[in-house]
């Protein structure tokens, strides 16, 4: 990374102006200090900036400078703050049992568009009558200043939270049992759906697709690292002849939104799994589903794409089988039960392609 003239540089709370360009030398505190190998610039006892490899010891913690002049480690973990962390500049952080409501004003009464589950992070962008107006993902509002952290905690938390992305960036995209185009097809996933990073290889990315793991070609997504973010409470428009009961069911599952993925979980409080989901929120409405994602389509009456309807069942497969399903909630969204690490949450409803969709409601 180049510094440009009188960039500021902050390292531990210490202001370095650089002023490398042309330059063999700085003075920092009446001190000559630099490298003319690698413009070391040596801050303190234990810690150096190294702008010419744009590397960084902070505090004996060793790591690259990123485009927001962070020190980052080697494990990607902030060590030393710089003009933002993880791209926020004001950064906040939800700490919350179940979710945090996103208020259009900043009041109680407020009508709520969003939510923050645990953990969540913000952009906090002002503060007015105990709230912080932020922007989280999509979603912009006001929320109670009460559940969220910032400075030095909310850092720490990031740094423990953050999680390397995988972005994809074509219009639709295989996820392969091994790393080769030889290797089967688990399933599919659309463009700028997000997918958790857990290896890389050469020229492909071990990914988490919900509860299961997968390759993708790493010419078609891009990574980096993100922390979660909220999501938009967008209201569900339900057409002409969509009965209450539908309705019903589609805001008794969103109440669940932020709380935890167990597998083989059947408590929509203290944990359940994506079938296990499904069939408490169906059992509340009499119909009684199996604890199983496979066998729960023999239940119901499969419809076309053009034919769902709010509380319709979708099902997605790994390229053989039926492992996953998610309820829809109008708007082209779904509510599910995902992972360990997400938990119940809102989706895109074709963020896979499913295998098929399901009606049991009339």
């Amino acid at each position: 990374m180049r510094l440009d003239k009188k960039t500021v540089l902050k390292v531990s709370g210490v202001s370095v102006i650089a002023l490398l360009l042309g330059l063999s030398s700085i003075t920092i505190d009446n001190t000559r200090m630099i490298d003319k190998e690698n413009y070391g610039i040596h801050l303190s006892a234990g810690a150096n900036a190294a702008f010419g490899d744009a590397n960084a010891t902070v505090a004996g913690a060793s790591g690259a400078i990123d485009g927001s002049l962070n020190v980052v480690s080697a494990g990607g973990y902030v060590v030393g703050q710089g003009t933002s962390t993880y791209g926020y500049t004001n950064l906040g952080i939800a700490i919350v049992d179940g979710n945090l409501n996103i208020r259009e004003e900043a009041s109680t009464s407020g009508s709520i568009v969003g939510k923050m589950t645990n953990y969540a992070a913000c952009e906090i962008i002002g503060e007015e009558n105990g709230f912080y107006q932020v922007k989280t993902g999509n979603a912009e509002g006001y929320v109670s200043a009460d559940y969220i952290v910032t400075g030095a905690q909310a850092i720490e938390i990031a740094n423990k939270e953050v999680r390397n992305m995988a972005t994809v960036t074509t219009e639709i995209l295989r996820v392969r049992e091994k790393p080769t185009t030889e290797s089967a097809t688990l399933s599919t996933v659309n463009k700028d759906e997000e997918l958790v990073v857990t290896e890389v290889l050469d020229g492909w990315v071990k990914v988490e697709v919900d509860d299961y793991e997968g390759y993708v070609s790493a010419d078609y997504v891009t990574t980096g690292m993100k922390l979660k973010t909220g999501n938009t409470m967008k209201e569900l428009t339900f057409g002409s002849g969509v009965s209450q009961t539908r309705v019903d069911l589609v805001n008794y599952a969103l109440q669940f939104v932020g709380n935890r993925y167990v597998w083989g979980g059947e408590s929509l409080t203290k944990g359940v799994d994506c079938s296990g989901f499904t069939m408490k929120i169906y059992q509340r409405y009499g119909i009684y589903l199996p604890h199983s994602s496979r066998a729960q389509p023999n239940h119901g009456t499969k419809i076309s794409r053009d034919q769902i309807r709010p509380g319709d069942l979708i099902f997605y497969g790994n390229g053989r089988s039926i492992n996953h399903v998610a309820i829809y909630m109008g708007n082209g969204q779904v509510v599910h039960a995902s992972n360990a690490r997400d938990g119940i949450k809102i989706s895109n409803a074709f963020y896979r392609t499913p295998v098929c969709i399901v009606s049991y409601l009339p």
